[in-house]
Parts: structure tokens; sequence; C-alpha cells
């Protein structure tokens, strides 16, 4: 269960660098108001992801099951921060409409797909680390 969750941390984490890539590519950081994303709300994601997922890593490698729960306690505003970010990007894909200043924000570049599968990946991961850290499978 430890190394599932570990792949499927990953697997999210790609998914994730992919629309950070995008985002800052097209302009999410450069011109405010431009993006229904903060930069905070953005970073955030990101930097509580990430520590979970080097905490996840240190746990594998030096046990202890308090290292477990806190990677899954850090997962949960990672999760609420990325629905914010869903239900943000959801009406603006589904409109299409560009912004004031008639250039596209920068999330509506985001492939459909990578979004799909990184909610889909990102629930699982939750999941697996959930059940690891209470002991399923071990």
């Amino acid at each position: 269960m430890d190394i599932a969750a570990l792949i499927a941390w990953l697997v999210t984490a790609v998914g994730g660098f992919v629309m950070l890539g995008t985002w800052i590519a097209k302009g999410g950081t450069r011109e405010p108001g431009r993006s229904h994303f903060s930069p905070g709300l953005v970073f955030g994601h990101f930097a509580l992801a990430a520590a979970g997922l080097v905490l996840w890593i240190v746990y594998l490698v030096a046990g202890g099951a308090v290292l477990a729960w806190i990677a899954f306690v850090l997962l949960v505003p990672v999760a609420a921060l990325g629905f914010t970010m869903l239900a943000r990007w959801i009406p603006g894909y589904r409109a299409r409409t560009a912004s004031p200043s008639g250039v596209a924000a920068p999330e509506q570049h985001f492939p459909v797909v990578v979004v799909g599968a990184h909610g889909l990946v990102a629930v699982a991961t939750v999941v697996l680390v959930l059940l690891a850290a209470l002991g399923v499978g071990s």
C-alpha cells in the first residue's frame, strides 16, 4: 500500500507540474487579474503537496506511523485547494471566454485530460495514503 501511494502521488505530481508549467508559461504570475487562480492558491497547493510527498518518502525510508499521518493531514488542505481551483476552472473552461483584455486566462490552456487524470489520481492518492497510515496492507 505504501509504494502504491507513492506511485499514485508521483503520477499526480507529474500532472500538477504540467498544469503549473502551463499556468506560469501562459502568464499566471505576470498579469494579476487575468487568472481566476491567485498565485497564493496555486503555489500553496503545490507547496503543501510537495511537502507531503517529501514526508511520505521520508516515512518510506525511515518508518514511523506519525510521518504517515502527518503526510495524510497535509493532503487535506491540498485537496481543499485543488477542489477550489477545479471549481474556478470549470466555468472558465465551459464558457471558454477571454478575460477583459481579450486574452484567455492561463488556466484555460490546461489539457482537459490532464485536469481529469490529476484529480482522479489525487483522490486515489488520498485513499491509498489513508489506508497505508491505518496499516492496511502492511
